[in-house]
């Protein structure tokens, strides 16, 4: 919905929503760390979009920059280049890993996933039924983490929710 209200506006998405984000500057710092480092506004390859998203929750902020292009109607995931204020890091190596593990989930949900049911019973039980995103799959993925004096947050789970919008919204653009 923001890149929408930005394109009504004729804003880039990126500066749409930092204008927003004046008074919440953990999640504009956030913000910038990944456009920053992602290069946005720079000029891509032909066929190729960049989409953003940013998420609180957990007492963390996460930005995914997520790049993209379709190859005959195919989504082909070029690179992910997040961002995460999780307060002070104790463990930076624990951070990427956690942050990598949600992009892969976030992306396979996204992209493959659904529950079916047969007689009112789920019909996957594990890993061998519900299709989770596979290294060979995975584009590369970037983990930038902010300098922050706030108290340690969590780094497992606020990582997937922007991942969906993220893509979306590379692919509208």
């Amino acid at each position: 919905m923001m890149d929408d209200l930005a394109a009504l506006a004729g804003i880039d998405p990126v500066v749409f929503r930092r204008s927003y984000l004046t008074k919440h500057p953990r999640v504009q710092a956030t913000l910038n760390l990944a456009a920053q480092k992602a290069n946005w506004g720079s000029a891509l390859p032909k066929g190729r979009a960049r989409g953003v998203a940013v998420h609180e929750s957990f007492g963390s902020v996460v930005a995914h920059v997520v790049e993209v292009s379709l190859d005959k109607g195919q989504l082909k995931l070029h690179r992910i280049v997040s961002a995460i204020d999780c307060g002070l890091v104790v463990n930076p190596l624990t951070v990427t890993a956690q942050i990598e593990g949600a992009a892969v989930y976030g992306l396979s949900a996204a992209l493959y996933g659904k529950i079916t049911l047969k007689d009112g019973v789920v019909e996957q039980s594990n890993y061998h039924d519900y299709p989770v995103l596979r290294m060979a799959d995975m584009p590369p993925v970037e983990v930038h983490i902010v300098a922050s004096s706030a108290k340690p947050s969590g780094v497992g789970e606020p990582g997937t929710p922007p991942i969906a919008p993220a893509v979306s919204n590379a692919i509208l653009r």
